[in-house]
This record gives structure tokens, C-alpha cells and sequence, in this order.
């Protein structure tokens, strides 16, 4: 079967068998699967991994799958999705498991079947979530931070690069001034010899592609440009 859209899970169980059986079936799904056998073995796996999921035991030797989905929030700074398997189902540990940002929580025994449902439906939840993050519909403007296009009654606009990324980068935090230091910093990394009045050039043309929609681009003076949803 082909890939699901190379969509690539993690599975974490110090239950050899079980990883074996549920790589051999969510591959069968068309998924890429990857197991390990302990968090700590996940974790060094993990950075660059670009993981979709992780299905994630809670009881292991040494470090358990609470602790392992604490170092990923907190420390890691990586926002996976996470479905914890366990063979804990008291109330507290599921509040636990939550409290740490898990997707979902299955518990031992589970069938095959049940865990393959389970893991579509986070997918798909976490695919909606993104979609309207990613899509900004206001009147006759569409933003599309993923596929990086603007369009204005379903015509295309075309930003330049940089005027794009000033762009999501206002959007990304509407009515939120940012600086123009801030905007440098964000859009010109590392070019330390762009000057501020660069950054007024680039807003100026990009409120003009806007059209009647550049008034949403607002200017504080001294202090900077914010994006306004409201006008």
C-alpha cells in the first residue's frame, strides 16, 4: 500500500512485540513507522524527525512516557501530537496524561483496530487545526501562510518574498505592534546592514498590492506596524 501522504508516526513501548505489531499494522495503513524501544532511545530519534504522531507507553523502564512527553513540551519545544498507551486507566493518570498536552489516551489491552482508528482521528483533527491556522479568510482577501499566495477577489497578488514574510509575520499576531527592529530581526536574519527605512519601503509597496485591504496594515508612529483583522 502507499504512504499516507508520508505522514510518519513514532511508536514507544518497551514491549518489543507489541512496537513490532503496531509498526506491521500501521505501515499496512500506509504509514511510515518508526518504533523505539525506551523514551530515552525516542528521544535522541526525535529532533529532525518531523514525527506527525507518537504513540507513547506510560509505564517504562527508566524514563517514564509522562516524563518523555514533558522533556518534548517543555524542554524540546516541539509540539507533536501524542497517544499515550498504558496500562493505567484511573482518572488521575488520564488528567495527568492531558495536563501534558496528550492527543488521546488508549488503554491496555486495545486491539489493533482501535489504535489505528484512534491515531486517524487525532491526524485528522490536528489536519483541520492547521488548515484554518494556515488559511486567513477576511472579505474578498485570502492568506495562505503555507502555500505562501495572496489573493484579493480570486485574483492573485504578487508579494515579494520579503513582503510575504512581513506580511505573515503582522498576521501572525493581529493588532500586535511590532518594531521595525523586531521586523528586521524576523525578516533580514542576520543582515546586519538593512536599515530601518527599508522596512517603511517594503510596507509601503506591500499596502499598496493590498489595495483596499493596506489599510488593514497600521502604522504607530515610533513605535511600529500592526495588522488589523477588524477594518
Amino acid at each position: 500500500m502507499s504512504k499516507t501522504n508520508n505522514i510518519k508516526l513514532l511508536v514507544v513501548d518497551d514491549e518489543e512485540d507489541l512496537c513490532e505489531i503496531l509498526q506491521f499494522n500501521l505501515k499496512s495503513e500506509g504509514y511510515d513507522v518508526d518504533v523505539a524501544f525506551s523514551a530515552e532511545e525516542a528521544l535522541d530519534m526525535i529532533p529532525g524527525s518531523e514525527y506527525s504522531l507518537i504513540l507513547l507507553d506510560i509505564m517504562m523502564d527508566g524514563m517514564s512516557g509522562f516524563k518523555m512527553a514533558e522533556k518534548l513540551k517543555s524542554q524540546l519545544k516541539l509540539d507533536i501530537p501524542i497517544v499515550f498507551l498504558t496500562a493505567k486507566d484511573t482518572e488521575n493518570d488520564m488528567l495527568t496524561g492531558f495536563s501534558l498536552g496528550c492527543d488521546d489516551y488508549i488503554s491496555k489491552p486495545f486491539s489493533v483496530k482501535e489504535v489505528i482508528a484512534r491515531v486517524k482521528a487525532v491526524l485528522r483533527r490536528v489536519e483541520s487545526t492547521q488548515t484554518k491556522v494556515n488559511l486567513i479568510e477576511l472579505d474578498d482577501l485570502v492568506i495562505n501562510i503555507q502555500d505562501k499566495t495572496v489573493t484579493i477577489k480570486a485574483e492573485s497578488i504578487q508579494l515579494t518574498k520579503k513582503e510575504f514574510e512581513i506580511l505573515s509575520l503582522l498576521i501572525s499576531v493581529p493588532n500586535r505592534t511590532f518594531s521595525r527592529e523586531e521586523i528586521l530581526s524576523k525578516v533580514w536574519i542576520g543582515d546586519t546592514y538593512v536599515l530601518d527605512r527599508t522596512v517603511d519601503v517594503h510596507i509601503a509597496r506591500l499596502r499598496k498590492k493590498l489595495n483596499e485591504h493596506g489599510a488593514r496594515v497600521v502604522n504607530r508612529s515610533n513605535y511600529g506596524y500592526s495588522f488589523n483583522l477588524s477594518l
